[in-house]
């Protein structure tokens, strides 16, 4: 069975080329998923529904999003203004995550070409996220009866602070961050489980951390699904990064988390997180990593 894949066009919200979020990395991953040929269980999110959204964040500021009307200081934080198609899109993002989470309880594994906007917290979007599309889909699923425990892993080269905020307190899920410690944000929220790492960790001490980790991690409870952000800001070329991954190395990490929970039998939704280059093509190929790995297990 092909790899369960959500997207939509509109997750390209039409920034200008020179913006520091490079926005057009979703078109050009899609460009690049279907010369690997591995789009033929592509499908296509609705924009999430409000109910779902106010399950982790404020009732007034879903309305914000929902009627471009964010206030200015909250967009200085988000890092771009909240017009009609950045709504649009933080919309159908969480949409596509939720959807692919549904998709990977039926199929074992899929993921949203999307996703990953970690530091979006309750009453607020900060650091080009929006809505938080993990945990909105987390809460969803746990309000549904559809899953009992939730496993979050945010390989991020940012700490996971808005997932970490909404999400905490919460019986049926646990989070887990590994990141670079002294990189964005400043004051970190803690997480279930939190690995902050130095400057310039490379493939393999990255992995071998990790690795420690993954057994760990998997004896915290029976795990329903696992939610994996596999940002690729790690990379020594990223711009916002401060650690020193390859390619390999990226390629390596996915296949060890994604082997990990398969082999268990749990399912696995996998999101694309952070990504930040001048070279929007390298970067797309970068992201299309955690696809080619996934589509090994589907």
């Amino acid at each position: 069975m092909p790899l369960q894949i959500v997207s939509h066009p509109d997750y390209d919200a039409g920034f200008a080329t020179d913006h520091r979020f490079p926005m057009g990395k979703y078109r050009l991953l899609m460009d690049r998923l279907d010369a690997l040929e591995l789009t033929a269980g592509l499908n296509r999110p609705e924009p999430i529904s409000p109910h779902w959204l106010r399950l982790a964040h404020e009732a007034g500021y879903v309305d914000q999003v929902l009627s471009c009307t964010v206030p200015a200081r909250i967009e200085r934080e988000i890092g771009f203004p909240v017009g009609e198609r950045v709504s649009r899109r933080a919309q159908l993002a969480a949409g596509g995550t939720l959807l692919a989470a549904r998709l990977a309880l039926r199929h074992g594994i899929a993921c949203n070409a999307a996703g990953g906007s970690h530091h979006a917290r309750r009453a607020q979007g900060a650091g080009f996220c929006t809505f938080n599309d993990v945990a909105v889909a987390s809460l969803a699923l746990l309000a549904d009866r559809l899953v009992e425990n939730i496993l979050v892993i945010d390989l991020d080269v940012h700490q996971g602070d808005g997932t970490a905020e909404i999400l905490a307190g919460h019986p049926g899920v646990f989070t887990f961050s590994m990141h670079a410690e002294k990189n964005y944000p400043v004051r970190k929220v803690t997480s279930s489980l939190d690995i902050g790492l130095p400057d310039g960790t490379g493939d393999d001490a990255y992995l071998d951390i990790l690795a420690d980790a993954l057994p760990h991690l998997s004896r915290r409870a029976p795990w329903d699904i696992v939610f994996f952000n596999a940002g690729v800001d790690p990379h020594r070329e990223d711009r916002l990064g401060r650690l020193s991954m390859s390619d390999e190395g990226l390629r390596r990490r996915e296949r060890m988390v994604i082997a990990h929970f398969r082999a268990a039998g749990i399912p696995l939704c996998g999101v694309i997180g952070g990504g930040y280059s001048h070279d929007i093509e390298a970067l797309a190929r970068r992201h299309a990593i955690l696809f080619e790995t996934a589509a090994a297990f589907a």
